[in-house]
């Protein structure tokens, strides 16, 4: 498992292009009452699914990275996702939409969740399928990849 582009990267890339969109490119302006609540019920989800994700890594004393994970984390928020920290990054995508405040950004998210499902995800989910076998299949028949 390879990756010229790492996670974080595709985060940063994509927090660019909608800020690009939403500055030279704004295809409807909006706003709403609520919109910075919900900005910021976004935004700690964010935080509290990516933390989540890093601190059951942790407690398991395994690394983050699939090619050097030494066990299989399937509990805690691991639970209900396969990939929280991803989750998180995605629901920071969303609070950053409704705080650009553009439609045009918009388009950014699934792209986000495209590239992220076929090219990083498909590549870990390889590794671990090498890795853990038949432990990691039983695991992907019961929990869902983001959420």
């Amino acid at each position: 498992m390879r990756f010229r582009v790492t996670p974080p990267l595709v985060f940063l890339l994509t927090l660019a292009a909608m800020y690009f969109l939403a500055r030279y490119v704004p295809l409807w302006r909006f706003d709403f009452p609520g919109k910075v609540l919900l900005e910021w019920v976004f935004s700690l989800m964010a935080v509290g699914f990516a933390l989540a994700g890093i601190m059951a890594f942790a407690r398991a004393k395994t690394a983050i990275n699939p090619k050097k994970a030494s066990r299989l984390v399937t509990s805690g928020v691991y639970r209900y996702s396969r990939n929280p920290i991803y989750l998180g990054l995605l629901l920071l995508l969303v609070a950053i939409f409704l705080n650009l405040s553009a439609l045009s950004s918009l388009i950014m998210i699934p792209v986000f969740v495209i590239y992220m499902n076929s090219v990083q995800i498909a590549a870990e989910e390889r590794v671990l399928t090498h890795a853990f076998g038949q432990q990691y299949k039983e695991y992907c028949q019961h929990v869902r990849r983001w959420c």
